[in-house]
């Protein structure tokens, strides 16, 4: 699962960046989300974030309506990121001063953060880890968003190396695996509070099913 919405108003990029918290919108995405995988006949054994505030804030609520208590695991965490604290999503010229520009050399890597292969290396083993250790069972791991999409790049075989823009993981969306022991037989990808996506604010990059339904007037409104 990807976090709910953050209450970001500067645009910041904030990474690992302590202290950012979920907004109204992204409480109430998570508390969708627990409803609807609880009231679904899911057999949830553990929730396990990571351990930045708003994955822990998210997974949360899911963790309650299971009678579990969330763990954390810091290789769920973000990626790493040179562009960490720069207000990005409120001015994206801002990527274009010459500063940043070492740092664009190579975008299969990406030279810009932690490289794809390290990301995928990490998160990945938590899986394993989660699959082996709840066998029989499902298990919640709260993430965020390129971790998860490098994630399912590679188990789909396809390049790390991506467009932000095409990514599908919304927010508070989950990516479900489904294993046959230790065999991945299923992969899937659904917005349980998909209808609350047209509200958020801070919800670039990606694609999400749900705005792709808006006409594009409402999608610019929505995005400003």
């Amino acid at each position: 699962m990807r976090h709910g919405e953050v209450h970001n108003p500067e645009g910041v990029l904030y990474g690992r960046m302590p202290g950012y918290h979920l907004s109204a919108l992204g409480h109430q995405m998570a508390a969708q989300v627990a409803d609807v995988l609880s009231s679904s006949g899911h057999d949830l054994a553990a929730v396990i974030t990571s351990p930045l505030e708003r994955a822990v804030e998210t997974g949360a609520p899911t963790a309650a309506a299971f009678g579990l208590t969330a763990q954390t695991d810091v290789r769920l965490i973000e990626a790493d990121n040179h562009f960490e604290g720069v207000p990005v999503n409120a001015n994206r010229w801002v990527l274009a001063h010459p500063e940043h520009w070492r740092y664009y050399l190579n975008p299969l890597r990406p030279s810009w953060g932690e490289p794809y292969t390290e990301l995928v290396a990490r998160v990945s083993a938590v899986v394993r880890q989660a699959r082996a250790r709840y066998e029989g069972h499902e298990v919640l791991l709260v993430s965020h968003q390129l971790p998860v999409w490098a994630t399912r790049l590679w188990l789909e075989g396809r390049p790390l190396a991506h467009d932000p823009r095409r990514r599908e993981c919304s927010l508070a969306s989950l990516t479900s695996l489904t294993f046959d022991g230790a065999t991945l037989t299923g992969l899937a990808y659904w917005e349980p509070a998909g209808d609350l996506l047209r509200r958020a604010q801070d919800m670039v990059p990606g694609t999400s099913a749900a705005s792709e339904k808006l006409p594009e007037s409402l999608l610019e409104e929505g995005t400003r």
